[in-house]
């Protein structure tokens, strides 16, 4: 029997709950992405609402993934100011791949803007994550540094969205 694929355009983000994080704890990534996997991880940092994590999902409620909002965003090593707010998420690795993370960073970005108080949203990336960045930059950020993270010795693109301006009546 084939899944059937969620749909994109009924994505919303909601709190994040146990139910969820559990979910979650469970995602395995194939390589050479396994480094998303979080096999190791704690449901209560995920639920936590000071950690800044919503879970991403569709209209009738299935979780298909997550945004942050946050320093969880940061990798030791780089260069991180007050000048933007840190956000970060994933998919569910059998959605990976197919074409649908334009539409959970957008739902983020949509977030952010309409209920956070940023000047600028900041990622941060590995720079082997070529799908990741792909659709990072079609959504309008810029890279404004690369560094070597400290506990992994591997490079990472530091890019930042801004604010749109408002426009004038």
């Amino acid at each position: 029997m084939v899944p059937i694929m969620p749909d994109p355009s009924d994505w919303h983000l909601v709190s994040m709950i146990e139910t969820y994080a559990e979910q979650m704890l469970s995602w395995e990534y194939p390589a050479p992405f396994q480094r998303y996997s979080m096999l190791e991880a704690v449901a209560s940092d995920f639920t936590d609402p000071a950690n800044g994590y919503l879970a991403l999902v569709d209209g009738p409620g299935e979780l298909v993934g997550f945004r942050s909002f946050g320093p969880d965003g940061q990798v030791p090593g780089g260069t991180y100011d007050d000048t933007a707010l840190d956000t970060g998420g994933g998919l569910r690795p059998d959605l990976t791949g197919r074409g649908m993370g334009r539409t959970a960073i957008q739902v983020g970005i949509d977030y952010a803007w309409a209920t956070l108080d940023a000047a600028r949203l900041r990622v941060t990336v590995w720079v082997d994550n070529e799908r990741a960045l792909k659709v990072i930059r079609a959504l309008g950020f810029e890279a404004v540094d690369r560094f070597t993270a400290t506990t992994t010795q591997e490079d990472y693109l530091i890019l930042t969205l801004p604010r749109p301006q408002r426009s004038r009546r």
